[in-house]
């Protein structure tokens, strides 16, 4: 089973970028969005469709051209969740899972801090989104949640972690919580097969950020620790240039 997420930074404009040819030559079983910034109703479905993809799901932030997170899918999932039932997460479209007989794939999109309302925001939807997950792993056991976390764990996840000590996404309590989500019982699938430095999935446009490698690794496939042992890849996919940020893609049996 392969699954790709992927921050698309406006699903309409990846599109015209060539979304859905690379789509189809990667062939995920399963893309989960995020950054769509549209209703499925502005989008042309058939493509998406054409391309494998008959199961397609959107939840979409009440805020027009923003947020919102979607599923694309070659197999019909046997439950769709919409939402997190928190009205103020479900209000911007930043959660949306599918349930399959062995596992469940939840698409994320977490807040980011770019000024000090919406750090306060940030941490208390990881709060409430903690709580959320601890209550949900004991229902659903094998969970997967794929997305733009907008946070970067530990220094090798960031080109220059002495100068962004104090920027909103490296900023020592977020990297607490993403710590402490892990001991909880999520593993960080790339860092499972991957130690090396220099792996990013998010890149100023200012600057050549992107040519020059000067990134963030802010995008994550956490898996639930009861699904260790049926992990088998995890890679960054860089070359594909159809956002600020790149896919991410995890294997299992």
């Amino acid at each position: 089973m392969k699954i790709i997420s992927y921050n698309v930074n406006g699903i309409r404009a990846a599109f015209n970028k060539g979304l859905i040819d690379w789509l189809k030559q990667a062939g995920p079983d399963i893309i989960c969005l995020q950054e769509t910034k549209a209703n499925v109703d502005q989008v042309d479905v058939k493509m998406i469709e054409e391309a494998g993809y008959p199961y397609h799901y959107w939840f979409s932030a009440q805020k027009k051209g923003y947020s919102g997170v979607a599923i694309f899918s070659k197999h019909k999932p046997n439950n769709v969740v919409y939402g997190t039932g928190i009205e103020h997460m479900d209000f911007e479209g930043r959660n949306i899972r599918l349930d399959f007989d062995t596992f469940s794939v939840m698409s994320l999109y977490l807040p980011s801090g770019t000024n000090l309302l919406r750090h306060e925001y940030k941490f208390q939807y990881m709060a409430e989104f903690t709580q959320y997950i601890s209550e949900l792993k004991e229902q659903i056991p094998n969970l997967i949640i794929c997305g733009d976390y907008n946070i970067c764990h530990e220094a090798i996840d960031i080109w220059d972690p002495v100068r962004n000590k104090r920027v909103s996404g490296f900023l020592p309590n977020e990297r607490q919580w993403i710590s402490e989500f892990m001991e909880a019982g999520f593993i960080d699938s790339f860092r499972l097969f991957n130690k090396e430095p220099n792996h990013y999935t998010w890149w100023s446009n200012f600057a050549n950020a992107r040519d020059n490698n000067k990134g963030w690794r802010i995008d994550y496939a956490m898996v639930s620790e009861p699904m260790r042992d049926r992990l088998t890849r995890a890679v960054i996919l860089p070359d594909a240039r159809h956002s600020d940020h790149c896919p991410i893609l995890v294997e299992f049996e």
